[in-house]
């Protein structure tokens, strides 16, 4: 009695017979719609998010079980804070802030991916991906929050496990990430007005000079690339 595998990402609740999972599970004579409807009822809480999925067929009898996989912990990151895509900047920029509760759920959710030993430990690699995002954590700098982790400020809450927040800090958190977006929305308009300043000043110099005088001049990529597009190699 042999089996057959196939692994792939799919959109959480929205799998499809289409490629990559349709063709993928077609020679091997399994029932597709069955295969997909099963896989779209596991992922749903992951809604927006790419998931690994392994389907593994028997040759046989054809029967199928369904393997489901998280998504990276920087996904489960910006859907816990409700954003789409992380700081350009993440050293100057904060995009979001979370509750230690919340980075206990995520590590969590992530636990046999991830290589520490204990919840704490766990809980420190996701902050390190808070970090890599512009996420804050308990109103902190993540690196800030993994110091404090370390010095043992939150194994009282870790200890305990609980990783929901009342309906008063979920509403707080949303009015900080509000704030948040302004102020990201200034800087923007700050790097952008600069940019702009350095391109009326370098109108005559190359490409490559005005790109290298707004990196020093501490512009985000995302803005450099949009006000002086690299030029394509000919």
């Amino acid at each position: 009695m042999g089996k057959e595998s196939v692994d792939v990402m799919i959109a959480g609740g929205k799998a499809t017979a289409a490629p990559p999972l349709g063709p993928a599970l077609g020679p091997l004579g399994v029932n597709i719609k069955a295969v997909v409807d099963e896989i779209n009822k596991k992922t749903a809480s992951f809604n927006g998010m790419q998931v690994p999925v392994k389907v593994t067929v028997d040759s046989e009898t054809k029967e199928f079980e369904i393997s489901i996989g998280t998504p990276p912990a920087s996904a489960l990151i910006k859907k816990e804070c409700g954003i789409q895509k992380g700081a350009s900047n993440p050293k100057l920029e904060k995009v979001a802030d979370l509750k230690i509760e919340q980075v206990m759920k995520i590590a969590q959710m992530k636990e046999d991916a991830l290589l520490g030993k204990t919840l704490k430990e766990k809980v420190k690699e996701i902050a390190g991906s808070c970090q890599s995002l512009g996420v804050m954590i308990e109103g902190k700098p993540a690196h800030e929050s993994i110091d404090d982790i370390n010095k043992g400020v939150y194994d009282a809450k870790i200890s305990s496990g609980k990783t929901e927040l009342t309906a008063e800090e979920l509403k707080a958190l949303e009015e900080e990430k509000k704030h948040l977006q302004e102020e990201l929305k200034l800087k923007q308009e700050e790097y952008e007005k600069l940019g702009n300043k350095i391109l009326g000043e370098m109108k005559n110099k190359s490409n490559k000079a005005i790109r290298d005088k707004m990196t020093e001049a501490g512009i985000p990529m995302t803005v450099v690339d949009k006000l002086a597009p690299k030029e394509e190699k000919k």
